[in-house]
């Protein structure tokens, strides 16, 4: 018997299982979460799922071949990212 997982409606994992899934910790993913690093998720009331589709395509987005394979996407850190915004310079040149 196979089974076709297009008659299936999405998976959604809670954020232990999402954690476990992709082989972080589940405080890495909340970190990931926070600073908007990691994969998309959604809010279900007070409840953060995860679909396995959204971890699977974030996870793929850091795939290489080599240590030199700049590849298609970067999986960045979980820590908070510098990007410089206009509104940032403007305020520090006073």
């Amino acid at each position: 018997m196979s089974a076709n997982f297009a008659d299936l409606p999405p998976r959604y994992l809670r954020t232990p299982e999402a954690a476990r899934m992709v082989g972080l910790s589940i405080r890495t993913l909340e970190k990931h979460r926070i600073y908007g690093t990691g994969p998309r998720y959604s809010k279900l009331g007070g409840r953060v799922v995860y679909s396995v589709e959204d971890l699977q395509a974030w996870v793929s987005r850091g795939t290489k071949s080599s240590t030199s394979d700049p590849g298609e996407g970067t999986v960045l850190p979980a820590k908070r990212q510098l990007s410089p915004s206009p509104a940032a310079s403007k305020s520090s040149r006073r």
